[in-house]
């Protein structure tokens, strides 16, 4: 299915954080110009929204600068002590170090916390760089340190108010949940269904179901509506031996984002891990039993 058009984040940068244009640049001749800057006066920003930098990824942009250079220079602005901070190009940044570069092109912007904030979520959002909770997470912390509204938020990233509201949403998800999301077994459109369930403690065990079924979004809004419908059934007593096991198999799951089945009968006792591929099934093994399992091969 392809993705929706925003039209405010297509508006770019200078469009979104004011009626005129971006924060000013130190270099009033040509605002546009990026000049040179050491990598070793470069600091990257504690509070910048994205969080992962996968290294596959991150090798390939390596690879690429190498080759042609960096093409699009970083945002940063000047601190107090005389250095540059990044504002939005964390990644650029790295992977020009991985390359072997020394100096960068960079625009110096003058930008403060909160104009730094919105310029490094809005860029991101730009390049679909963060995961949803890495989303929802920025969003938080522009209404918590500068006390905007959902609304505010919603204006200064181009974005509608009841997207902000949704992507908000999934910071209410239980941790095993978040898991399941980030490793990809479950989509932002699953957690927002899953939120759904009048019986929260319900949230966990059904997300496990979705997974093992492989529902799409759909037949989880199905069986979320057929469970809000349901009475509550009277507590069945259980084995505690039982409800022992499904809690490993269901913190296990949620802990590494692997399904995890364990069989535990009068005839047979075994842990069944399903893994992707060969390099999902070496991280189990690492997992399992250290770093150092492949030495020996």
């Amino acid at each position: 299915m392809p993705k929706p058009k925003n039209k405010g984040l297509g508006r770019g940068l200078e469009a979104i954080f004011s009626d005129n244009a971006l924060p000013e640049t130190e270099h009033r001749g040509d605002p546009a110009s990026p000049h040179a800057v050491p990598l070793s006066e470069i600091d990257v920003n504690a509070d910048q929204p994205r969080k992962s930098f996968p290294a596959a990824s991150l090798g390939e942009l390596a690879d690429s600068i190498a080759r042609d250079g960096l093409l699009q220079p970083v945002l940063v602005r000047r601190t107090p002590a005389d250095r540059y901070e990044i504002i939005a190009g964390e990644r650029r940044f790295r992977a020009a170090k991985l390359a072997g570069l020394t100096e960068i092109p960079v625009i110096v912007l003058d930008a403060d916390d909160a104009t730094a904030a919105r310029v490094a979520l809005v860029e991101n959002l730009q390049r679909e760089d963060l995961n949803p909770l890495e989303e929802a997470a920025a969003y938080e912390a522009l209404m918590d340190r500068y006390g905007l509204t959902q609304e505010q938020v919603a204006e200064q990233v181009g974005k509608s108010r009841s997207a902000v509201a949704n992507a908000l949403r999934l910071l209410e998800l239980p941790e095993g949940v978040r898991t399941l999301l980030l490793s990809g077994f479950l989509t932002a459109g699953h957690a927002r269904t899953l939120l759904g369930l009048k019986d929260k403690s319900a949230i966990v065990p059904t997300a496990l179901q979705c997974v093992e079924k492989e529902m799409t979004v759909r037949a989880l809004e199905e069986t979320v509506q057929r469970m809000n419908r349901k009475k509550p059934d009277k507590p069945k007593a259980e084995k505690p031996e039982a409800d022992y096991i499904r809690s490993i198999e269901g913190r296990f799951t949620g802990r590494t984002g692997r399904r995890c089945k364990i069989v535990n009968t009068s005839r047979s006792r075994s842990i069944q891990f399903e893994f992707r591929d060969n390099s999902d099934l070496e991280a189990i093994c690492k997992l399992l039993c250290g770093d150092d399992f492949f030495d020996e091969f």
